[in-house]
């Protein structure tokens, strides 16, 4: 499965706001090709992040969709209140395993992090809510501003989320380091640790092995993913962190591979036309859109979709 991040990974990294009618037109188009899992903003505060003052509403809107999961990004405690009050099925709460993208990101160390989990944890479970804790390490494959990252300290860090009470937990090149084959040792080696509680990867395209990447993990057993519509999204806290993987390419290559993601790709490329005009004038990213679907792939791509 793909989760698309494109109304918060994406919409974060561009400095115009758009609409919330446009964001909830965005997540029922998402929905009608198929996608059954978006992730449609973060609770932080408006004067952060005034692209995302609107995701209480757009949430509300994607409750009502049958069968998508509707999770947010919670940078703390607060955040995470929100995210129970609003009803969000699941929250991702990220850490970077970078010490200095840490404190620049969130203001606070790794371990700080983890301590704040503990806090969503208890928080989660005195509500009684159902809303699911995902710890994302991200900078996990190095850092613009540490440089190198321990894959020691990766996994020492993924570990403690989940002792803090973290439900599960992802992997995130946040900032485009990571080659196929540090994808297939490191998530080989977090696999072995914590088995299927590492549930997602999210990879940025920003030295053009995006993809790559995605198939590395896929052999390792990951079989969900992060991705953004058009490629859009990056992190304002690390330089040169352009691009997630593109939405429409990764799907267009799961089932090419024989993968049946239920996702009408046509659907998403049409999807992707109606955001290009939203976004006039912003850089956005892909290959398939350029070269378009092959004649004989689009019945069997469509069909995929059932």
């Amino acid at each position: 499965m793909v989760r698309e991040v494109g109304l918060r990974d994406g919409l974060q990294s561009i400095a115009r706001v758009l609409p919330t009618a446009q964001k909830i037109e965005w997540v029922n188009a998402a929905y009608a090709a198929g996608q059954r899992e978006v992730e449609v903003g973060s609770f932080v505060p408006a004067r952060l992040l005034p692209q995302l003052a609107d995701t209480a509403e757009v949430l509300a809107h994607a409750r009502t969709l049958p069968g998508l999961r509707a999770s947010v990004l919670v940078p703390n405690l607060k955040g995470a209140e929100r995210a129970l009050e609003c009803g969000a099925h699941l929250m991702v709460v990220p850490l970077s395993a970078s010490h200095a993208h840490s404190l620049a990101n969130l203001r606070k160390t790794p371990d700080e992090v983890v301590a704040e989990v503990a806090r969503i944890r208890a928080a989660r479970d005195a509500a009684g809510s159902a809303t699911l804790i995902e710890g994302g390490v991200g900078t996990a494959f190095g850092c613009t501003l540490q440089g190198e990252v321990a894959e020691s300290e990766v996994l020492r860090l993924m570990q403690a989320l989940l002792d803090a009470g973290a439900d599960r937990v992802s992997l995130a090149d946040t900032v485009g380091f990571a080659d196929p084959a540090s994808v297939q040792r490191l998530f080989g080696k977090a696999r072995a640790l914590v088995g299927d509680r590492l549930a997602c990867a999210h990879f940025h395209d920003t030295r053009g092995m995006g993809l790559a990447n995605a198939y590395a993990a896929w052999q390792t057993g990951i079989t969900r993913f992060d991705a953004c519509l058009a490629g859009i999204g990056g992190c304002p806290h690390a330089p040169g962190a352009s691009g997630n993987v593109t939405t429409e390419d990764l799907e267009y290559m799961l089932q090419r591979m024989g993968v049946a993601t239920g996702v009408d790709v046509p659907a998403l490329l049409a999807l992707r036309q109606r955001v290009a005009g939203w976004l006039a004038g912003e850089t956005l990213y892909g290959a398939l859109w350029q070269a378009g679907l092959p004649r004989h792939a689009q019945p069997t791509l469509a069909a995929a979709a059932v």
